[in-house]
């Protein structure tokens, strides 16, 4: 007769945990946000005790000083405290970033979701840093075809990396903002609308041009192995959005 306690579970865990975290920022200071975290392990069959007590207890002694970085020792404890082979663990949260009004230079701040992914496999660690940045699409062929003005909405770029080093989120957001038709901003007065306008309309976009435009600025960039960008553009004369996307170990 099976036994279920015999079978060997694949994996174990908590998910979509919220949680007060702390993010260093370029500035040198740290910003306090709430992330969304979810950690699994795979469970050994001998191994009876409640997983949940040691996810909950680990958060608690890194939650000061939850960075990048510190993945690799992060899922080396949780490792060690379930004797795991292999531990995941996945921190998505809201970062706010200060930026000026183009032609005002009024401050807002900007929202961006963000992520740390890391997996540590028999010692070995993988970790991913990911950024979702709104830009501005302005279509081509509607400015090609039209006599004046032409549709643009706003996009969606995913960019996730292997950094082989420390890399900023403010830089990788940086690098994404460049790709567009045109940057967004929490708050324009008159003179900055006028000026993301016309941005956009010299710049005009498909989301294919941007996912290769941001796949070449990651390309050349000396600290990123791994990489992979997907757009999505919520159109504004369609019903569907517009979406392309690159993985790049399919650009070998």
């Amino acid at each position: 007769m099976f036994n279920k306690k015999d079978l060997e579970l694949q994996n174990v865990g908590i998910k979509n945990v919220a949680y007060p975290v702390s993010i260093k920022e370029k500035t040198g200071s740290r910003q306090q946000t709430i992330a969304t975290i979810s950690i699994e392990a795979q469970m050994p069959r001998r191994f009876r005790e409640s997983c949940v007590s040691v996810f909950t207890h680990i958060l608690g002694k890194y939650k000061d000083d939850l960075h990048m970085t510190m993945f690799p020792k992060i899922l080396t404890d949780v490792r060690e405290r379930l004797q795991a082979n292999q531990a995941k663990m996945e921190l998505v949260f809201p970062y706010f970033v200060s930026k000026s009004a183009p032609v005002t230079k009024t401050e807002s701040l900007m929202e961006y979701k963000c992520s740390f992914k890391g997996e540590s496999h028999n010692g070995e660690e993988k970790m991913l840093l990911g950024v979702h940045v709104p830009v501005t699409t302005l279509c081509p062929c509607s400015k090609e075809i039209s006599e004046f003005g032409a549709h643009n909405q706003r996009a969606e770029v995913t960019l996730t990396v292997d950094p082989l080093k420390f890399i900023w989120i403010e830089d990788l957001i940086n690098l994404v903002e460049q790709c567009g038709s045109c940057q967004l901003y929490a708050l324009l007065k008159r003179p900055d609308e006028k000026f993301v306008t016309e941005e956009a309309y010299t710049n005009p976009m498909f989301v294919e041009d941007v996912v290769r435009k941001v796949s070449q600025d990651v390309l050349a960039h000396p600290d990123i192995g791994w990489f992979s960008v997907g757009v999505e553009s919520f159109e504004s004369i369609h019903k569907h959005s517009a979406y392309a996307y690159v993985d790049s170990d399919d650009l070998e």
